[in-house]
C-alpha cells in the first residue's frame, strides 16, 4: 500500500513537472516576440497618443495665455505697463 502511494505521488509530480517545463519552454519561445512587439509599441506613436499630447500641448498654451493676459492687466491697473502691454485691450470691471 505504501509502494503504490508513493508511486501514486511520484506520477502526479512528474505531471507537475511536465507542466511547468512546458509552461518554461513556451515563455522562451514567446519572449523574443513580445520584445519586439513592446520595442514597436514603444517606437511608434498612434493616433490617439498624437492628439492627446496635441490637447495637452494646446491647453498649455492657453493656460499660459491666460497668465500673461492676468499679469499685463495687473501691471496696467496699477500704472506701471510694460512697453509691450496693450493697456487699452483691459477692461476696466
Amino acid at each position: 500500500m505504501k509502494t503504490s502511494a508513493v508511486l501514486a505521488l511520484a506520477l502526479l509530480l512528474s505531471g507537475c513537472a511536465i507542466g511547468t517545463i512546458a509552461s518554461t519552454a513556451v515563455d522562451v519561445v514567446t519572449l523574443p516576440v513580445k520584445v519586439v512587439s513592446k520595442t514597436v509599441d514603444l517606437a511608434t506613436t498612434s493616433q490617439a497618443e498624437a492628439d492627446q499630447k496635441r490637447g495637452r500641448e494646446l491647453r498649455q498654451q492657453d493656460e499660459r495665455r491666460a497668465r500673461e493676459a492676468r499679469l499685463q492687466a495687473g501691471r496696467c491697473r496699477a500704472g506701471r505697463p510694460l512697453p509691450t502691454d496693450d493697456c487699452g485691450a483691459v477692461r476696466e470691471r
